[in-house]
């Protein structure tokens, strides 16, 4: 493997390299990978690099979290386990593939076409976040191309990069969180999104390669042969099947890509094989499902709108409404909430900055198909990279630090409703003042916005106000609304709205009549002598006919009935009953009921009735068997009855004739009405036994409620005695918290007085608690609470902090230490276990006392004494080197000379590097006083050893005596012999002479 460092020069020559001419081939179309990690995140990068195979045509994009202070080792660190290039992103620097680009400490990076751009790096609320700016970024640059990573680190930035990245149709792989050394941010992420890849680090480059390869590549213009459409409509059909939500009409386009996306993740080439998947895992339905929502939104998207909103359009609203007036709004698609908080909050600050104070609310209805996204938002939590599109100061007056990230504080959560909704198929929400449906119409086709368009015009008052996305029009339907801003879609509905047509959107309150046949449109078919011929015998021959349902309701009239039927004044009713001419009222109820019970024809003959003249009328009422498509309506045919020969006569009492005609008729009517009768009495018996039954189970219900009345009584006795006991448990509680509250001031301000710093961490150095004075040396605030403390920046100069905090968790032994700050100030130290009341190591104590004074005292001091130790030392080196005798400096364990002062050298003729680094064996003068190893171990032995008279040569030849003594002793801790040598040579000389004279006398 190669192990290449890289260095300035390599960065100056790829930069200038970029400058060439082009190549003729295109080389831009290949993946480029961002990769964005953290804590723990070195390792893992290894790990995946060392399993990423050579010359994949892919570039690689590294944003991690670094401290802005720190020289940059990574591209060094990552060359030993790879063979492509690593290079430290410069401005401006061209990617190229088989490359890996790491951004430096301190910026935040930016893609334009496949180019690198550095900008200072900014902090919002103390929080960087680097990988969701070059996320979004890349997102907006390749669109379906661009692939995001999140491997292990804290915190949860990246959350909103993935989000962009899948708006886009992009790929998003997250390391699996169990195989994280910091799982925070793969979690993060997959709460965030449906990753298409969840995997350990090693695995990630084999099903990045694998997803790649089958990935289709991204057309602009899609055309869908028969083959492909029929399979879509498929997937529409088991979508609809399974989630209950119709996409027949979503845009084919998007929907054949986002299929597309489905089939590469899972290596399916064909789409009628993806069908079949689909067929054979409901599961993979949920996420296409999931997928075709594409939900994705944030915190005051497209800024420029809600600042419209807010300084001009809800004032302008505000002010015409009167005191304690509701506003109504409705946010379909609201998708995780964070749009209609955001119009939340804009109404609070807008209601504020009216001139004439008003007590006005606000009432949001958000609606979404995902009830798993209606949950999240109903919950109102949020990660704190939010703080990338939420100000400062909207963040501390409308929201809450948790451990969890941001909750948005009960006044905004209280303004809104949360709940499942499809705006196709559901009742809209109506009388409302202000809409807003982003970035939801532009998944849909022509058709459907505009049916849409003329729901919303339905649903807003007059002068409401609609807001749509900055993609979407209005389509083709205008009418309706006039254009407040033509470029940030912000639509008023107009005073006068159009006469729209009825509105075809099946509503959840319709009441399906399953026995009222459809009529389908007639076929058209060819006209002949036989076809005309039917027409014309239906026309003029066939009898009058009506077709009903059981409840009377006319479908269809055959024939002329106007001499049967004659409508009744007023409001328009067709129902059979209202409108049969008089004679044929009276006996029509009774047969057209035993009509309802039997597929046999009813017949009534010899009706009279009334119609300018006096005649006689037949009906025959059948209840239809078949066919299937009007099975079960009633059928009505009326018919003439021929004229007697006798009522033509004008005085039937002069014809004795015309007494048996009237005779006759009037037994016809008394045998009908003892044949209604009769029928009466079947009916009113049958009711009578249909009322005991009924009458005997109210009797038992009214038992079964008494008995249940009973039991509520007990219970609701019971439910009383509770209450009071809970009361007396709340009182105690009361006095508890109180107590507790109090303990805690006092606690507090016992610590703070103390002016200690103290830090208290949980088993996992997460942190618990901190005093006031702690702030001073770390920065750490109420919402760090949960974080690790070693995440924090701190001035204290102790590196080490963490390792040892670790070490007491595992020995429970206290390290203290003293440390400085970087502003010069000391402090001690103290890791201690945190026992709890019954002797249970809960987490560490850290305490920070300031030493500041005592330590600048001991400063002085230690200097003070070095330097009087100092002003010994050049003493002693005066003493040394202007000494009248010889001296020597050995080591006691060697024997080496380690120095000689200038008296020996005059005297003895050599000079001094002669002497020094020899061992005193070496040195030929001196090897009468030590010939050999053996006699330098009597100068180690003993502390004190005199020669005298010893007789040396220098080195001219000259002989001299002298005087030699050594002496051991411990400089500095290390043991030296000292070797003094006092030439006597005169005196020796002297002697001799003296000796000489001696003799002679």
């Amino acid at each position: 493997m190669r192990t290449t460092k890289i260095k300035k020069e390599d960065l100056s020559v790829l930069k200038t390299s970029e400058n060439n001419p082009p190549d003729t081939k295109d080389n831009s179309d290949f993946p480029i990978v961002a990769i964005g990690a953290s804590a723990g995140g070195l390792e893992t990068l290894e790990l995946f690099f060392s399993n990423m195979p050579e010359d994949k045509r892919m570039a690689f994009v590294i944003v991690q979290h670094l401290d802005p202070n720190h020289v940059g080792m990574m591209p060094e660190l990552l060359q030993r386990m790879t063979s492509m290039t690593v290079f430290q992103v410069t401005d401006g620097l061209k990617i190229k593939p088989n490359c890996i680009y790491v951004i430096p400490p301190n910026k935040s990076m930016s893609i334009l076409n496949n180019t690198l751009y550095l900008f200072a790096t900014v902090e919002t609320q103390g929080i960087r976040l680097p990988i969701d700016i070059f996320f979004r970024s890349l997102a907006n640059d390749r669109q379906e191309k661009s692939v995001g990573i999140i491997l292990s680190g804290m915190g949860s930035d990246g959350s909103l990069g993935v989000k962009a990245i899948k708006e886009k149709n992009g790929l998003v792989l997250v390391q699996e969180p169990s195989s994280a050394k910091f799982d925070s941010m793969p979690r993060n992420a997959i709460q965030a999104i449906t990753p298409d890849i969840i995997a350990s680090a090693p695995e990630l480059p084999a099903k990045l390669i694998e997803i790649l390869h089958f990935m289709p590549q991204p057309k602009k213009d899609l055309e869908l042969d028969a083959s492909n459409k029929s399979n879509i409509d498929k997937i529409i059909i088991l979508l609809r099947e399974q989630t209950g939500h119709d996409f027949s009409m979503y845009k084919k386009n998007t929907l054949f890509r986002r299929i597309e996306r489905r089939k590469g993740i899972h290596k399916i080439d064909k789409i009628q094989n993806y069908v079949r998947f689909m067929q054979e895992n409901p599961n993979e339905t949920q996420i296409l499902f999931k997928e075709l929502l594409i939900g994705v939104t944030n915190f005051f998207r497209d800024p420029e709108v809600w600042k419209k909103l807010q300084e001009q359009i809800l004032p302008e609203m505000l002010e015409k409404f009167p005191n304690g007036y509701t506003l109504r709004a409705w946010v379909p698609g609201c998708s995780t909430g964070e749009e209609a908080y955001s119009l939340a909050i804009i109404f609070k600050e807008a209601l504020a900055k009216i001139k004439t104070q008003k007590n006005l609310s606000l009432q949001i209805f958000a609606t979404d198909l995902d009830t798993q996204s209606i949950e999240k938002a109903r919950k109102g939590i949020y990660p704190s990279n939010i703080v990338a599109d939420v100000s400062p100061e909207r963040i501390s007056q409308f929201f809450i630090g948790d451990n969890e990230g941001y909750r948005v504080n009960a006044v905004i959560r209280e303004m809104l409703v949360f709940a499942p909704h499809n705006v196709i198929k559901d009742p809209p929400f109506t009388k409302l003042d202000i809409l807003s449906c982003r970035n939801m119409l532009i998944y849909m086709e022509a058709e459907l916005q505009n049916k849409l368009m003329a729901l919303f015009n339905y649903s807003l008052k007059p002068g409401g106000i609609m807001v749509l996305g900055s993609a979407e029009t209005q389509g083709t339907s205008h009418e309706g609304f006039e254009v407040l801003d033509t470029k940030l879609k912000i639509y008023r509905r107009s005073l006068l709205s159009p006469v729209l047509g009825l509105l075809d959107f099946p509503s959840s309150f319709s009441i399906n009549n399953k026995t009222k046949p459809q009529m389908n449109s007639p076929q058209k078919v060819v006209e002949n002598i036989q076809t005309l011929t039917d027409q014309i015998l239906l026309q003029q021959f066939t009898p009058a006919s009506v077709l009903v349902n059981e409840k009377g309701d006319i479908i269809y009239i055959t024939g002329r009935t106007g001499k049967y039927l004659e409508p009744v004044a007023g409001k328009a009713n067709w129902n059979i009953y209202a409108i049969l001419r008089e004679g044929l009222r009276i006996v029509f109820p009774a047969a057209f009921q035993k009509a309802l019970k039997t597929y046999d024809a009813i017949k009534l003959n010899n009706v009279k009735i009334e119609n300018g003249k006096v005649s006689y009328v037949n009906a025959t009422i059948q209840r239809l068997e078949k066919p299937e498509t009007i099975k079960d309506l009633i059928l009505i045919v009326f018919g003439d009855e021929p004229e007697n020969e006798g009522s033509k006569l004008e005085n039937p009492k002069i014809n004795k004739e015309g007494f048996t005609v009237q005779h006759s008729e009037l037994e016809m009517e008394l045998l009908q009405c003892y044949k209604d009768l009769q029928t009466v009495r079947e009916e009113m018996q049958l009711s009578q036994e249909e009322l005991k039954s009924t009458n005997e189970e109210l009797q038992s219900t009214n038992e079964e409620l008494q008995s249940t009345n009973e039991e509520l009584t007990t219970s609701k006795e019971e439910m009383q005695s509770l209450n009071e006991e809970l009361q007396t448990v709340n009182s105690e509680l009361q006095n508890k918290v109180s107590d507790f509250s109090r303990a805690n001031n006092d606690m507090k301000n016992l610590l703070n007085s103390t002016e200690i710093g103290t830090l208290f961490l949980d088993r996992d150095l997460n942190i618990r608690r901190f005093t006031d004075p702690i702030m001073e040396i770390f920065k750490v605030r109420a919402s760090d609470i949960g974080r690790p403390f070693t995440d924090l920046v701190t001035k204290l100069k102790y590196p080490e902090i963490g390792y040892n905090a670790n070490l007491v968790i595992k020995n429970l032994t206290a390290i203290e230490t003293e440390n400085e700050t970087q502003d010069g100030r000391w402090f001690d130290t103290k890791i201690m276990p945190y026992r709890t009341i019954d002797d249970h190591i809960d987490g560490l104590v850290l305490t920070f006392n300031e030493i500041t004074k005592a330590k600048k005292l001991e400063i002085e001091l230690k200097e003070a004494n070095e330097s009087l130790q100092l002003n010994r030392e050049t003493h002693y080196r005066h003493l040394f080197e202007s000494a009248k005798d010889g001296i020597l400096m050995l080591d006691e364990e060697t024997g080496k000379i380690t120095d000689v002062n200038p008296f020996l050298i005059k005297l003895l003729g050599y000079t001094k590097e002669e002497f020094l680094e020899k061992c005193i064996w070496e040195i030929g003068f001196l090897k009468d006083i030590v010939a050999n190893k053996e006699k330098f171990a009597e100068l180690q032995k003993k502390k004190i050893i005199r020669y005298d008279n010893l007789p040396l040569e220098s080195s001219k030849g000259k002989k001299i005596y002298v005087e030699f003594i050594s002496n051991k002793y411990t400089v500095d801790n290390h043991k030296v012999i000292q070797c003094f040598i006092r030439d006597i040579t005169e005196k020796k000389l002297a002697e001799e002479i003296l000796l000489k004279n001696k003799k002679r006398e």
